[in-house]
């Protein structure tokens, strides 16, 4: 909105007016104003979360200090959500294809994770909304966005061809795999790449889902993951930048560095109530939302066959579930009792059981995802 107005008093030439041309000022603004949302606006929440007993349900796991949190309130991911949708329709040039979809995602994860805890607290149902459920609601998102990539023509044209490293020019067109040519590889080609979209932005979604485990953790990791993403936007989405780092460049795309900004912000304003001992958790309100973004704006970006390094700690936690699920069940087949590879999984809770604090699990899962961060940013030139 306020993009918009200053773009409409540019014609009166007021002083300072043509910074809101620039992406470096908006997304400065658009990290204080969900910062400061996140934090201001956040305790009111949270006080309205605890007046209203909307607390998280605790299942006695034997986890050392988990009794504790019971009765802390949740759905938190309000509190994210709202401070992102607040300060991109301030800062942000909303006619942008890729700000539409993201907003979109914003409102669309938030909606199906708000379900998910509504009935797990009002409803008093654990379980919430069912798997099946969730994950056509996933699958459906994803298959809005593939199809809008693939025919929109406010997207870039090379909208098939995505981002991989250690090749020149990092550049991978999904047309290789299809066995067809002419239009039906086409069609061909548009299924290949809808089918992987649709599983990273799932992914994604259930893997952040799972890492929000501990106190910060899911909040910490995903703010290093969207710095990364802000960052590939910036440079992606300036010709010169592109052009200097030998790299794809879409058009238009800085406007996610823009969104990433707010995704930022408003993460570490949550922190400010989240991190040890936590006053509020995000629950799937949260969670759900922040991974959709994340699949998404990686999506928009062509880098969503890098999300396995820059996503390395999502895939960890998701693995050991499938891991520890799978093995579970095939030794209670072979040998009548079920075998587990970890102490408990998610991963996070294998750590915890062995008697590491809390604390000192989340810092260093932030400081494996910054390692990963920086990875990621440095496949940028390794060829």
């Amino acid at each position: 909105m306020l993009y918009h107005l200053f773009q409409y008093l540019q014609e009166l030439d007021f002083p300072g007016i043509h910074l809101m041309n620039y992406l470096s000022f908006r997304s400065m603004l658009a990290a204080v104003f969900s910062l400061l949302i996140s934090i201001f606006v956040g305790k009111k929440i949270i006080l309205f979360l605890q007046k209203k007993q909307i607390g998280e349900t605790i299942r006695d796991l034997g986890l050392e200090g988990q009794m504790q949190k019971k009765g802390t309130p949740t759905m938190g991911g309000i509190i994210i959500i709202l401070s992102i949708l607040v300060s991109v329709l301030l800062v942000c040039d909303l006619s942008n294809i890729y700000v539409q979809l993201l907003i979109l995602t914003t409102v669309w994860c938030g909606a199906l994770g708000f379900t998910d805890d509504y009935i797990k607290v009002f409803k008093h149902n654990k379980e919430g909304l069912s798997e099946k459920a969730k994950l056509l609601g996933q699958i459906l998102l994803g298959f809005i966005i593939a199809i809008t990539v693939c025919i929109s023509k406010n997207i870039s044209t090379d909208n098939l061809v995505t981002t991989i490293p250690f090749v020149k020019a990092h550049e991978f067109d999904y047309s290789w795999l299809s066995i067809f040519k002419g239009q039906l590889g086409t069609y061909c080609t548009w299924g290949i790449y809808m089918c992987l979209i649709i599983f990273v932005i799932t992914a994604c979604s259930n893997g952040t889902n799972l890492t929000d485990g501990m106190d910060g953790l899911a909040a910490g990791t995903s703010a290093i993951v969207g710095v990364v993403i802000g960052v590939f936007a910036w440079v992606g989405g300036n010709v010169l930048n592109a052009d200097f780092l030998n790299i794809m460049y879409i058009p238009g795309s800085g406007e996610i560095a823009i969104f990433m900004s707010a995704f930022v912000g408003a993460l570490i304003g949550f922190l400010w109530y989240n991190a040890f001992p936590a006053m509020v958790f995000m629950g799937d309100t949260g969670s759900l939302t922040i991974g959709g973004i994340i699949g998404v704006s990686a999506v928009l970006i062509r880098k969503e066959l890098m999300l396995p390094i820059l996503c390395g700690i999502f895939l960890v936690e998701a693995v050991s579930v499938i891991i520890q699920r799978n093995y579970f069940k095939y030794t209670r087949k072979k040998y009548g009792e079920g075998r587990r590879v970890f102490l408990m999984a998610p991963l996070h809770h294998h750590f915890q059981k062995k008697g590491i604090p809390e604390p000192r699990i989340v810092s260093r899962f932030w400081i494996v995802g910054i390692i990963l961060g920086v990875s990621a940013l440095a496949l940028l030139k390794i060829r």
